[in-house]
């Protein structure tokens, strides 16, 4: 059961990444949409409103926005996508269908229960007897689905039909018809059991999801009232479940759905903090953005408390061996505060002394999400990469001296801490190690030059012998950071030693035939040459 959760939270990234190319493009474009920003910028003697570059911006903005719009449509397609074991681009196209028959067969239910956008309007409410109160909380529930007048339920709605979508297909891909109707055999005939399912469940939503709805309402407003608490609370368990892959599911319902709060940008109600916060970015009426967002807290240990670790375990490292250990401190460092990649850092003391990630890092990370609230910090992005858009538009970001003041705090308290536990529990960080061969880090060079089987062989064949061949490999996908894979025999799968020293791996989760390797921002391309050489898609 575990090993399906781990998949399902690597599915969700797909539709996920789009929003990384929406924040790009909404900080770009509405930078300079905003007449009032393109005057303190100095350029309104280039763009001008109505003009060619205007008008390119605008193109920017509203290809971001896009994202935002149809996302519940893009996890419908993502999450088939990424849940189905073969052929998948039917799987995806399954999920588009479904999305829009389920939305089109609640639209058909309510017209028949006399359900209208004329009628659900707060005014009309009011007038059948409804307090304003009761008016606004019932008409919230309903909203137009690409041009469908439906139940408002999010992104919900996507992963519903992405995951209904993906168990149909996965069951019956390979279903075989006689020969007279052997065209529709195989994935076509899904897409018809697509049709049938849509009906009863389409239905039954139309009956469910007013209490669903109501219930989601109420966890919003615990979460959103919960205080310091809580913030300190989602930071626990956002790093805490890092190791088993599953802190996706946490941050995902804060960040992209109801649960995480509401908010009205622009005469238009966004869903999520992290969907509210781009709202802001590109709304020229806003001045700053939502302070408890629940992501600005990683900016302190992305920035501050991961470097300190990385210069703690050097520090401590034996003097002939410095030059290695900073051979891969110093990239897994860069890599967390550039692009927002942690992993590589992370499980470089997670593997060797766990209680320094789950006793130093974990409690500090869920009280850096408790400080930014706290002084009510308010930045876009948690690394390099997704921050180019503060620069545009500086006056949306609030106390960002007070945020550079707790990334040097973060810094140095990490750095104090991960040095004293090293030196008093003398703790085989890298380059600590009692023999080259435990403190040896490997680099791609090192891998050619070790006396291993096939070492002529690419690294995903050997991945895929690691794995015990192709035979045994049931399922193959892959998140942001890491391969996720199930095996029919878990005993053919390489030991961890194996993983990290020889296949370039950071890391390894096991849970019976369920694998996770990690290989952080890598993990992408070498998930899609093993693929390649399985012949997978």
């Amino acid at each position: 059961m575990k090993g399906k959760v781990q998949k399902f939270a690597g599915s969700m990234m797909i539709p996920i990444i789009l929003l990384v190319f929406a924040g790009i493009l909404i900080g770009v474009g509405s930078a300079f949409v905003n007449m009032e920003n393109v005057r303190v910028l100095h350029l309104d003697w280039l763009i001008q409103e109505g003009n060619l570059f205007y008008v390119f911006f605008s193109i920017l903005s509203d290809l971001g926005f896009l994202v935002l719009n149809f996302l519940p449509a893009f996890f419908a397609v993502g999450l088939a996508f990424g849940l189905a074991r073969k052929d998948k681009g039917w799987a995806a196209l399954g999920g588009l269908v479904f999305f829009l028959g389920m939305n089109t067969v609640i639209s058909t239910m309510m017209t028949a229960n006399g359900i209208t956008p004329e009628s659900t309007t707060i005014e009309s409410l009011m007038n059948s007897g409804l307090t304003e109160l009761e008016a606004q909380n019932y008409n919230s529930l309903f909203a137009e689905v690409l041009g469908v007048f439906t139940f408002d339920m999010g992104i919900f709605s996507g992963i519903l039909s992405g995951l209904i979508v993906s168990l149909i297909h996965n069951k019956f891909c390979d279903t075989q018809l006689p020969n007279a109707l052997s065209f529709f055999s195989g994935p076509r005939s899904v897409q018809f059991i697509i049709f049938i399912a849509v009906i009863p469940f389409g239905m039954l939503m139309y009956y469910v999801w007013p209490t669903v709805g109501i219930g989601i309402g109420k966890i919003s407003n615990f979460i959103t009232t919960s205080g310091l608490i809580g913030s300190f609370t989602f930071g626990i368990l956002d790093r805490g479940l890092l190791p088993l892959g599953l802190h996706h599911l946490i941050a995902f319902p804060i960040e992209y759905t109801e649960v995480g709060g509401t908010l009205e940008v622009g005469d238009k109600v966004y869903q999520g903090v992290r969907n509210i916060m781009l709202a802001q970015m590109g709304s020229p009426d806003e001045t700053g953005y939502i302070t408890r967002n629940f992501t600005t807290g990683k900016v302190l240990f992305h920035f501050g408390g991961l470097p300190g670790a990385a210069l703690a375990m050097y520090h401590t490292a034996k003097s002939i061996n410095k030059k290695k250990a900073a051979s891969i401190l110093i990239p897994a460092t860069v890599t967390a505060f550039l692009v927002g990649i942690t992993e590589p850092i992370e499980y470089t003391f997670l593997f060797v002394q766990p209680l320094l990630f789950f006793l130093i890092h974990v409690p500090m990370s869920g009280l850096s999400y408790v400080l930014t609230e706290a002084f009510n910090i308010s930045i876009e992005g948690v690394a390099v990469r997704d921050m180019f858009a503060n620069l545009l538009q500086p006056g949306k970001v609030h106390n960002f001296m007070i945020l550079i003041l707790l990334i040097v705090i973060y810094f140095i308290v990490y750095y104090v801490l991960f040095r004293w536990a090293i030196l008093k529990f003398n703790i085989k960080t890298p380059g600590r190690g009692d023999s080259d061969e435990e403190v040896k880090l490997y680099t791609k060079k090192d891998y050619h030059k070790e006396n291993i089987p096939d070492s002529e062989k690419s690294l995903e064949k050997n991945i895929i012998d690691a794995l015990g061949g192709e035979t045994n490999i049931v399922e193959l996908t892959n998140c942001a950071t890491r391969l996720r894979i199930k095996v029919l025999d878990e005993s053919k799968v390489a030991d961890d030693k194996t993983w990290t020293n020889q296949l370039e791996a950071i890391g390894v989760v096991r849970n019976d035939n369920y694998f996770q390797i990690i290989y952080g921002g890598n993990a992408i391309t070498i998930a899609s040459k093993v693929k390649e050489t399985l012949g997978i898609e």
